[in-house]
């Protein structure tokens, strides 16, 4: 790993190149208040931004703890080298044209190739990269505007998107941001690798990553490993999606799983949050910072408006929070604090009788912060005109927060109805100022949900060479080795199935081979006798057939997949099985190798989950039975995942005794 701390800290920086971008590091690093040394170099000596510029890197006495290399591609590569040469602590590459234009460009590839070969062992961000600011020891190597102060203390936002990051550090919504760090094309040094760096501060409270691709996945698995170590949570935004996963894709498990599921899977497995937008990662952010990761998921929420109570209660619709009843204790609080005009309920909708009143405000508020309660939000909007009659509010959260030591919020409805000024004050107390109920809700459901990184590396992904599909017969009798639950069945040609099934009881299925979607074929007859086998195998499209016992008690069908994502590994799909399964679409992913934990996870956030565990009075599945057949399937693709491309068994049919798995496949490298 690159030492990235002489880079990060430094205290003499070279700014090569002129023009605008040149102007634009000096000011970056002024507006931070950079105490140390910058000097322009350029081969006019002319003067940049007020300071007289070296002719060349080698008038330079002294040391080069960072750079900035502002000239165009070509340039840049002897640039570094020189750099490398003179013993430089790191440098930002902000040339584009490399790597990411190789589509446009033959020559790409290879000027990215010497470029990191010049480098050597100096720390390089980029190229394509604009560098970072570091608020923390108030250093910035940043050729643009930015909207950072120094801070103590904050969260760390690593992207590729230089773009992005501008716009984050103009945020507005009292998050103290430590490092805001740009990568461009990861030539050199990776998104992991400047993570893995910046888990060595303790100043840092909190990780936030823009990930487009994950590359080595095992480097995040030891990012993970030491952000859990460190106690320092993690919540990213994962963009951008790949056809790669569901190439050739044979079974239902590949059409609907796609890369992003894979994406989704890693993370989790990762144990990082996701945020699906700027404004909820940003929000995830600082309730991180303030509080940590919550310690459960009931929310309590107080308002002095019926309309926003509702809302309130509307927001966590489908989400995994909730807002759980009052307590006998929290009620008997509240009816002393409020009287017998205002309905008990979590949401609470206070009225506003005791408006100005701070003691009143705060006996009515104490209550909702129950050590049972995850997070209390206070719904508050501050007008834009004047606040000040809202200080009460202000003051009765601080209040709150120091006398029960409960983590507690702010939320204003919308954004702009939080003013910077109130969500500092709010902050210095221990108090999450929240921007947005919407955003606030997305957010509190990440920092409630943040699992732990799996003690299993995830396996390795890549891309597999040609592939074959084997019959159902042959994918079941494979199975079976490592112990899955199958129908009772034989094998034979058509005019042999009849003495083939004499062992069986019907009534039976019988099954085409050699097809990929029997349904669809036409290659699927059921609750058949023996004297009828013949006569339906005549009718199917195919002259080799698989006859089994029908399983007649089931309680639910499941579907088991396993598919390759050549980014992020193997990936177990659970869902909702049968016929309509593209059309349920209920499905979760998890990464292999999964703990049984992780699995019963996934399985409890399906939909179908009621009828697993008896709906309406029917018995419930057996789950043990459940669990030994997704174990059976992950063993199978443990063993053989250096040629596994997919496994999808669908139907398991689940019975309050057993989970048979009445249809499979399974696709191989050949």
């Amino acid at each position: 790993m690159q030492d990235l701390r002489r880079l990060l800290s430094a205290q003499s920086i070279a700014v090569i190149g002129g023009g605008a971008w040149c102007e634009g590091i000096i000011g970056a690093a002024r507006r931070i208040g950079y105490q140390g040394e910058i000097f322009p170099v350029h081969p006019s000596g002319k003067e940049i931004a007020g300071l007289p510029a070296l002719r060349s890197l080698s008038d330079r006495d002294g040391p080069i703890d960072a750079a900035f290399v502002g000239v165009n591609r070509r340039a840049t590569i002897e640039v570094v080298s020189e750099l490398s040469r003179l013993g430089a602590g790191g440098c930002t590459c902000f040339a584009s044209g490399f790597a990411e234009a190789a589509a446009e460009d033959g020559d790409a590839r290879d000027l990215q190739a010497q470029l990191v070969a010049a480098a050597g062992e100096m720390p390089l961000l980029g190229p394509n990269c604009y560098g970072f600011v570091n608020a923390l020891d108030q250093v910035a190597i940043w050729p643009d505007q930015h909207g950072m102060q120094p801070v103590a203390r904050g969260v760390a936002i690593l992207t590729q998107s230089s773009n992005i990051a501008i716009n984050m550090t103009m945020q507005r919504r009292a998050l103290p941001i430590a490092y805001m760090i740009t990568c461009g094309n990861q030539a050199q040094t990776s998104q992991a690798d400047i993570a893995l760096s910046l888990l060595e501060d303790s100043r840092v409270t909190a990780l936030g990553l823009h990930i487009e691709g994950f590359g080595d996945v095992a480097r995040w698995y030891e990012v993970a490993h030491k952000a859990a170590a460190r106690g320092v949570p993690v919540v990213a935004i994962k963009v951008g999606t790949s056809e790669q996963a569901q190439a050739a894709a044979v079974s239902h498990t590949a059409s609907m799983a796609g890369s992003d599921a894979g994406a989704s899977a890693l993370l989790r497995h990762l144990g990082f949050g996701r945020a699906t937008d700027l404004a909820t990662f940003l929000e995830a952010l600082k309730l991180l910072h303030c509080v940590g990761p919550l310690e459960n998921a009931a929310l309590s929420s107080i308002s002095c408006s019926g309309g926003e109570a509702s809302l309130m209660a509307d927001s966590v619709t489908g989400r995994a929070v909730h807002f759980p009843p009052l307590e006998a204790e929290q009620k008997q609080a509240l009816s002393t604090a409020l009287g017998p005009m205002v309905a008990l309920a979590n949401p609470l909708d206070y009225h506003t009788y005791i408006w100005r009143d701070i003691d009143a405000i705060t006996a009515a508020w104490t209550p909702m912060a129950a050590p049972h309660i995850g997070l209390t939000m206070s719904v508050v909007d501050y007008p834009h005109t004047d606040h000040s009659d809202w200080v009460c509010a202000t003051q009765a959260a601080l209040n709150v927060r120091e006398a029960t030591g409960r983590p507690f919020a702010m939320v204003a409805s919308l954004p702009e109805l939080m003013p910077e000024d109130v969500a500092a004050t709010l902050m210095a107390g221990g108090v999450v100022p929240m921007h947005g109920m919407r955003e606030a809700i997305a957010a509190v459901e990440i920092c409630a949900t943040l699992g732990c990184v799996s003690d299993a590396a995830p396996l390795p992904g890549g891309v597999l060479a040609a592939t074959e599909v084997l019959t159902e017969a042959e994918a079941k009798f494979a199975l079976s080795e490592t112990g899955l639950d199958l129908p009772r069945r034989a094998t034979g040609s058509a005019d042999a199935l009849f003495l083939a099934a004499q062992s069986l009881m019907p009534p039976l299925a019988l099954k085409g081979l050699g097809v990929a979607h029997k349904t669809e074929a036409g290659a699927v007859a059921l609750h058949l006798a023996l004297e009828d086998l013949e006569p339906a195998a005549e009718a199917m499209p195919t002259d080799a057939f698989l006859v089994e016992e029908m399983v007649s008690d089931g309680v639910a069908e499941l579907l088991i997949g396993v598919t390759r994502d050549p980014a992020h590994g193997l990936i177990m799909t659970l869902g909702a099985g049968g016929i309509f399964t593209e059309v349920w679409q209920d499905t979760q992913s998890i990464l292999l190798p999964a703990s049984t934990t992780q699995v019963e996870a996934a399985l409890d956030r399906l939909k179908v989950a009621k009828l697993l565990q008896g709906f309406r009075g029917k018995p419930a599945a057996s789950r043990p039975a459940i669990l030994a057949a997704i174990a059976a399937v992950q063993a199978y693709a443990i063993k053989h995942h250096a040629r596994l491309a997919e496994i999808e068994i669908n139907p398991l049919i689940c019975t309050p005794t057993r989970a048979v798995a009445v249809d499979a496949m399974i696709r191989r490298e050949i």
